[in-house]
């Protein structure tokens, strides 16, 4: 499911709209370490242009910023 979610959220990062709402449904469906390697992945791939978002998305999870 992680895979999908990184190809979901590549296709969709055009629209800030759009990766949040791909970015909170990856985020209630993953858990533990795929949950952990998202964050890492979004901060490393789009946390130049989306970080307040992810920020934002990844506040309820507990997981600290990576």
């Amino acid at each position: 499911m992680l895979e999908y979610f990184k190809l979901i959220l590549s296709k969709v990062s055009f629209s800030k709209y759009l990766f949040e709402k791909e970015l909170r449904k990856a985020i209630k469906i993953l858990i533990g370490e795929e949950l952990k390697e998202l964050q890492r992945w979004c901060y490393g791939r789009f946390g130049d242009i989306y970080k307040s978002i992810i920020q934002r998305c990844f506040m309820s999870t507990g997981i600290t910023p990576a």
